[in-house]
């Protein structure tokens, strides 16, 4: 059996103080109190026979609310992430006020063995940052997303 697969879009801007990415931060009271680990690229997972690229736009409009940006569509690869799950990530230039977001939800029992089903954010807030100021912030498993960016930006420069 084939594992899961995940598929999303980073979003990246560029200004005087550099580039940015827009990174979200997982919803649900088993993240409320956590950053470490918990901001991740905007994604979702997927089964075939639909295409990953379908899955991330998708995943993009599902979890933020808007639909993604219009642009060119960096492709930065796939990642297996340390459970097992596949991620593929395309980067897109763009801005996004996070206060327009309105995420999708998803319902799960809480508290745990209560019998009480409840609504929560996909993800709670999404911000901008710098990749240097990441850090520990990001899944661990996705930084080197933040890495191929940086190469591919590198690169279009040198093409100027």
């Amino acid at each position: 059996m084939a594992g899961k697969r995940s598929a999303g879009l980073l979003l990246y801007r560029g200004g005087a103080e550099g580039t940015e990415v827009l990174l979200a931060h997982m919803g649900g009271p088993l993240w409320a109190r956590r950053e470490a680990g918990a901001w991740s690229v905007p994604k979702g997972e997927y089964v075939p026979p639909e295409e990953a690229w379908d899955a991330a736009r998708r995943e993009f409009e599902e979890e933020l609310g808007m639909p993604p940006p219009d642009g060119r569509y960096v492709p930065l690869g796939d990642v297996r992430q340390s459970g097992g799950k596949v991620v593929t990530v395309w980067a897109v230039h763009g801005d996004l006020d996070p206060e327009r977001i309105v995420p999708g939800t998803f319902d799960m029992e809480w508290p745990r063995g209560s019998g009480v089903v409840r609504s929560f954010p996909e993800i709670d807030r999404v911000a901008w940052f710098r990749p240097e100021e990441v850090g520990e912030r990001l899944v661990k498993g996705q930084r080197v997303f933040l890495e191929r960016l940086a190469e591919r930006l590198s690169d279009e420069g040198a093409d100027r």
